[in-house]
């Protein structure tokens, strides 16, 4: 196991001795040295420091601004959806209350409960007070995403974001003939995103193959239960209850809404994670890694999504998933401005940087699915 320590900042930062020479199983950069990788590594912290720095009015108000559009388009698809018997009033609302969970999930949750706005100091947006709209309690989501995935992120055996302990991602995880099914798994998971997302800090393979920790699994699945239950009772039974009459428009938009913020969801972190020209590692690959070397990996194990900018709000800003791998910290709007930097570096270092269109991604993505799903 290497060694790992959090930044006071919380930025990932794996220590250690020096920067392995063997940074990705596929097209890695051989030629980097151990002093190319470290000059490397001082820019980027040079870049990061500079963002850090620049932080200010302008970050809490674009956060501000998005909390006050998600809440609008809840509220505006919630009454819409009141009067769903009317099929453009039906379409209109699960539309905009769609649009408000992906936006409360992926630029909202995800960003505030990384710590990305705790610089504020505001007790309402703060990654120890924010519960989000999700059956995945935050307490767990923090530890599974925060304090294991970005450490270790694309590191078959460390990572458990690679597959979900679902699906076969890389040649380096196991085959049995029930990998055969996993298109049909990925699909599953995809429609029910939020609930793999729940169970995910559970470790449920883990238990099935008797490796895992019982008495930990009982407590965080008893946390799993009170929250998704919540979730469930909020969207299925309290606000369809509320339309009277119209209670079946009203459960059924808020069914398709949740489908469609999990697909989404599931697509935006895949493209980010698994298209062609991601590279995956191994635990000895990672062994001793600096900041630097680790600075590198991210890169490596990250891929971006070219769009606009209804993509980037749409996606988190994970549209940038490299410069959010590289720079957990960093308030996710600042991600446009810095990643045109980033490609710079990684392209004076000859260090690849993975983009293409979201149904490139995609596209890539599924290949792998199927591809993984066979045997070799």
């Amino acid at each position: 196991m290497v060694a790992v320590m959090q930044d006071p900042d919380h930025t990932p930062s794996p220590t250690n001795g020096a920067p392995t020479r063997h940074l990705g199983a596929v097209d890695r950069p051989g030629h980097l040295s151990p002093e190319d990788t470290e000059a490397f590594g001082a820019e980027m912290d040079r870049l990061r420091q500079e963002i850090l720095a620049a932080r200010g009015q302008q970050d809490a108000d674009y956060i501000h601004r998005v909390i006050s559009l998600q809440r609008r388009l809840e509220a505006a698809g919630r009454l819409a959806l009141f009067a769903g018997i009317l099929p453009p009033a039906w379409v209109a609302g699960t539309t905009l209350l769609a649009t408000a969970k992906i936006l409360e999930n992926m630029e909202i949750g995800h960003n505030v409960l990384h710590g990305l706005l705790d610089w504020m100091r505001d007790p309402e947006i703060h990654s120890t007070t924010w519960e989000w709209d999700n059956a995945c309690p935050s307490s767990q989501w923090k530890h599974s995403h925060n304090e294991v995935h970005h450490v270790w992120t694309n590191v078959v055996g460390m990572d458990r974001d690679v597959g979900y302990g679902i699906l076969r991602m890389s040649e380096d995880q196991p085959w049995t003939p029930a990998t055969m099914a996993q298109p049909v798994y990925a699909a599953v998971l995809a429609a029910l995103f939020q609930w793999g997302v729940a169970l995910h800090d559970v470790e449920v393979e883990r238990l099935l193959t008797g490796r895992g920790d019982t008495a930990r699994a009982r407590d965080r699945l008893r946390e799993v239960g009170r929250k998704g239950g919540r979730q469930v009772l909020k969207d299925y039974v309290a606000f369809p209850a509320l339309a009277g009459p119209f209670f079946l428009p009203v459960l059924t938009g808020n069914l398709v809404a949740n489908l469609a913020r999990n697909i989404w969801s599931f697509t935006i972190i895949f493209c980010g994670h698994f298209p062609s020209g991601v590279q995956q590692f191994t635990p000895e690959q990672v062994q001793d890694e600096t900041r630097a070397a680790w600075y590198v990996r991210q890169v490596l194990g990250s891929a971006n999504i070219s769009g606009g900018p209804l993509l980037d709000l749409m996606s988190g800003n994970l549209s940038y998933q490299i410069e959010h791998h590289v720079f957990p910290d960093l308030p996710s709007n600042r991600y446009a401005e810095v990643a045109p930097k980033v490609e710079e570096l990684c392209g004076s270092y000859g260090i690849p940087y993975v983009t293409g269109s979201l149904p490139r991604q995609f596209g890539s993505v599924v290949k792998r699915i199927v591809r993984f799903a066979l045997p070799g």
